[in-house]
């Protein structure tokens, strides 16, 4: 009997250390980066709608310019053949960095499109009428922070009925976006934790997030779609200094957003596009 418990706590201890951290700090490290580059391509696209302003009334007194010389014959031969051509490349030049311009703005635009579309998705069939469920954006990023008592028994990681009602809920929004990723959580208070072949707050926290994940398997949320995290107590919302703050820190935090690289590919192709026009 002994040596079965053995094989038992060793195999939940094996289990609860799946987690690849390298994942998870990779993911976070690609975020930031498409975040950078995200904020780049807003001032870069900010200075070429200046460039395009400047240059386009430039082009305006120029074509009143050639206007005025054409309805008198002559002042018609002071235009040079150069320099009807500077005008027409100036033109042309215009024209190019309009076009460059729309195509950065679409790549913006499309990634705040399915940002938005996917917050609105989550808010209709989560529910946002309840206080312990919170869908929202943070740096570019859709979230759904689901408070403790939601989740788990006090001190537990074995998810609760209710919770499965909501994670359905999260599912079937997964399931519909299969070029999305899923990163579940697990966030604890600093009360310290040790049972069991837990070890404290880490093996916890990475714990419940697996847990998690094996409810949104049994849905059918494709398990490439999935990466598990723990946070122990070192993201808190609030101090631990209180029972009430406590519980606001202990909580699962799914967050939802696309392949960063398809985004990534598209913008940094557009900002080097820019640059090749300048």
């Amino acid at each position: 009997m002994k040596k079965i418990l053995l094989l038992s706590a060793s195999a939940m201890l094996a289990l609860s250390s799946c987690v690849s951290k390298k994942q998870f700090t990779d993911l976070q490290a690609k975020q930031k980066e498409t975040q950078d580059l995200l904020n780049s391509a807003t001032v870069k696209l900010n200075s070429c709608l200046e460039d395009r302003a400047t240059a386009t009334a430039r082009a305006t007194a120029l074509e009143e310019q050639v206007a005025d010389l054409r309805k008198n014959n002559d002042n018609l031969t002071m235009l040079s053949s150069k320099g009807a051509s500077n005008i027409e490349k100036t033109l042309e030049s215009i024209k190019e960095k309009e076009l460059k311009i729309s195509r950065l703005q679409d790549a913006l635009t499309q990634k705040d499109s399915v940002t938005l579309a996917l917050v609105t998705s989550l808010k209709r069939e989560v529910g946002i009428n309840d206080p312990d469920i919170e869908v929202n954006v943070e740096k570019g990023v859709v979230f759904i922070s689901i408070a403790d008592k939601l989740l788990f028994q006090s001190g537990s990681y074995n998810v609760t009925s209710r919770a499965k009602e909501v994670l359905a809920k999260v599912a079937k929004v997964v399931n519909s976006k299969p070029n999305f990723e899923c990163m579940v959580e697990g966030h604890t208070d600093s009360v310290p934790y040790s049972k069991g072949v837990l070890i404290d707050n880490w093996d916890l926290s990475v714990k419940r997030s697996t847990s998690i994940i094996r409810v949104l398997e049994s849905l059918d949320v494709n398990p490439g779609q999935l990466i598990a995290a723990g946070r122990s107590s070192y993201v808190p919302l609030v101090d631990n200094d209180t029972a009430e703050n406590r519980a606001k820190n202990r909580r699962t935090r799914i967050v939802v957003l696309p392949k960063i690289d398809q985004f990534y590919d598209m913008i940094e192709k557009e900002m080097k596009n820019l640059s090749a026009g300048n």
